[in-house]
């Protein structure tokens, strides 16, 4: 028997780690009553219930529950018609899932730079590449991310998506339990793809969900999630379908987790301001700001720290956490210094640059102990308090 020893020793290097699970106890037994309906197989009463008890939480009509966030997204560009040649204006300040399903459409995407005061979309460069990208090869969809956990200026840009007559996909992949203006992310575009990755607020250990108040996208959703069998006996196909439909199983996961949810918020909040306590005296460090026009769920917490006044900067920072056992990342990396990018459009300021350059995600998941997120704060203070720049 042989084993996987970068895998073993992967497992071994944290103790604090950034957003990992968290059982509530009540998993084992929704599985088991899975289990014992005899729905073991994929769909089923868990994945219905699931599904409603989801669109009842985000206040849409429609949940599809599917085998990834990134499915989500897929079948929610083609729902909105987007195929080969077209354009779609997304975020470049998010992982790369958010764009690799316009590729998988064969469009192009077309990327936006961050505002700072949110860090997601800029609405006044996604209005000038709506407007220069006017003819043939016009944009046919905005995907809006909600970076970390707080919703983009929706009201602005639903606004400018009105007026060009362009669909908003919301990718709210981290912002389960965010609002914009007392509404729930994912209600507030024309559909929306959530992630229940092993790092998310929730997780059924790999998962995601479409949602949507339109009847056509959903029905078209589940159809091409399961092969786009036709309503037949046999096996009917007039159409490319996928395997994208969540598993039972995992929905009665998703399910226990579920309830669970504002209690997670809520926690990673608590660790969010103590956080921004901790830090008030340290010059250099700031955290992500929070918008006027929502709550943050604070899926992570997020600072950028300025080489100018903290010798090393965020990646000092990063190692030391490392060496005491503690996990934390860069921000993401825009997408179009990507290599897999470098020739798609992108309206840039250089705001997600700067972030890259400087910023860093703390430990933050629901199930950190205080004495965990006091260790990393003591871990952090260390190294502004003795790692003063020689420019200052």
């Amino acid at each position: 028997m042989t084993t996987n020893s970068s895998s073993a020793n992967s497992a071994q290097r944290f103790r604090i780690w950034l957003s990992p699970p968290e059982p509530v106890g009540t998993e084992l037994r929704s599985v088991a009553r899975a289990i014992e309906s005899g729905w073991i197989a994929p769909l089923g009463p868990e994945v219905d219930a699931f599904e409603r008890e989801f669109a009842d939480l985000v206040g849409v009509r429609h949940a599809v529950a599917l085998s990834s966030g990134t499915a989500a997204l897929h079948l929610a560009l083609i729902a909105c018609g987007v195929g080969v040649g077209d354009e779609v204006a997304v975020s470049t300040f998010t992982f790369v899932a958010s764009a690799n399903p316009i590729s998988y459409c064969g469009a192009t995407p077309v990327f936006i730079d961050s505002e700072p005061d949110s860090w997601n979309m800029d609405p006044g460069l996604l209005e000038q590449a709506l407007e220069e990208r006017r003819g043939d090869r016009q944009v046919r969809a905005i995907v809006v991310v909600h970076l970390y956990g707080q919703t983009a200026d929706m009201a602005r840009i639903r606004e400018i998506a009105r007026t060009y007559g362009v669909p908003v996909i919301e990718d709210a992949a981290e912002a389960l339990g965010a609002t914009h203006e007392g509404r729930p992310a994912g209600s507030l575009g024309r559909c929306a793809a959530f992630s229940f990755n092993g790092n998310k607020i929730i997780t059924t250990s790999g998962g995601g969900m479409l949602v949507t108040d339109d009847p056509v996208i959903a029905a078209r959703a589940r159809k091409l999630a399961t092969q786009a069998r036709e309503p037949v006996l046999h096996y009917e196909h007039r159409q490319l379908g996928y395997n994208y439909r969540l598993s039972n199983l995992l929905a009665a996961v998703g399910r226990a987790q579920l309830a669970d949810l504002n209690r997670r918020v809520n926690r990673r909040r608590e660790h969010f301001a103590a956080y921004k306590d901790a830090f008030e005296d340290c010059d250099g460090i700031t955290v992500m700001p929070e918008a006027s026009w929502g709550r943050h769920s604070r899926w992570l917490t997020c600072v950028t720290v300025n080489p100018k006044v903290i010798s090393g900067g965020s990646a000092r920072i990063c190692d030391e956490l490392a060496r005491r056992g503690i996990e934390s990342r860069p921000l993401w990396k825009p997408l179009h210094l990507q290599p897999l990018y470098a020739a798609a459009p992108c309206y840039n300021a250089g705001v997600a640059e700067e972030l890259f350059r400087t910023g860093l995600c703390l430990p933050s998941g629901s199930g950190m102990t205080d004495q965990q997120r006091d260790e990393v704060i003591n871990v952090i203070r260390s190294c502004v308090h003795g790692a003063r720049s020689p420019m200052v």
